[in-house]
């Protein structure tokens, strides 16, 4: 009797024991589950059309080339900075920053009249060679530049590096008292001006400028692209921007008091 109880026992246990094993390898399944998507999520490349901003400026820093060519390279190689790198110099787009410590001497000195002969622009752009100045390429990037100039009446200097530090300290001066932030904590007045002198900066240099023909990019990108394009170091060094009747001080006519003379007369 013992033995029957014994095996009866037994079998109690194995029937017990294949009905809990699905539930088991099913609840394994469900916790193992999430962690196999997070590790096979974290492995993933980033997906095409979403390559982040900090990577996009950390290959920028890394090889000089202008921001949507790095975006490129980094859509065609997954989000691998150091394969983007690779595919930039495949391209030559890598080399445009190290080539801007070259001497450029030669290059154009162009002219642009915008329609109506209202506003016209002189501009100098320098490269390496009188071959690569002859060259189309150039020639239009020079054009490009003048039109760019033209339609920013704003500018004033090239990069806001040139912006003499008198007239940055005064600008600060100016906006540390104005009345928006005067009940402002010092340090929170102090990062609020930073902010606006950076952002006024940026109005006046041309190359900070979004680029007319191509908004995504600005004029520095667009010098850059050229550089690796042409395989020399490109300089905007200089321009001027006329204005018909600028400086002029004009005679201002009294239409009221004009009429009532006429009237007077008759």
């Amino acid at each position: 009797m013992a033995g029957k109880k014994g095996k009866g026992k037994a079998k109690g246990a194995e029937k017990a024991a294949e009905k809990k094993a699905p539930e088991a390898a099913k609840a394994a399944e469900t916790t193992k589950a999430p962690e196999a998507a997070k590790a096979a999520e974290a492995t993933k490349a980033p997906e095409a059309g979403k390559i982040s901003a900090k990577l996009v400026k950390e290959l920028r820093d890394k090889t000089g080339a202008g921001m949507m060519d790095c975006k490129k390279a980094l859509k065609e190689t997954g989000g691998d900075v150091e394969k983007a790198n690779i595919w930039l110099r495949e391209k030559g787009i890598a080399s445009a920053g190290k080539k801007s410590g070259r001497v450029a001497a030669e290059g154009l000195v162009d002219s642009y009249i915008h329609t109506g002969g209202r506003v016209g622009v002189l501009v100098e752009v320098n490269c390496e060679t009188d071959f690569v100045a002859r060259g189309e390429k150039f020639q239009e990037l020079v054009r490009n530049i003048a039109m760019q100039v033209a339609a920013c009446p704003n500018v004033e200097y090239i990069t806001t590096a040139d912006v003499p530090q008198g007239d940055i300290e005064q600008e600060k001066a100016i906006e540390m008292g104005r009345d928006d932030i005067a009940s402002k904590p010092e340090k929170m007045r102090e990062q609020i001006v930073n902010g606006r002198i950076a952002k006024r900066l940026k109005e006046l240099a041309l190359m900070d400028q979004p680029y007319i023909r191509d908004q995504s990019i600005t004029v520095e990108e667009l010098v850059k692209q050229s550089i690796a394009e042409l395989g020399e170091n490109i300089q905007v060094r200089r321009f001027q921007r006329f204005v018909l009747g600028e400086g002029i001080e004009k005679k201002e006519e009294d239409f009221a008091a004009e009429v009532a003379a006429v009237s007077g007369k008759a």
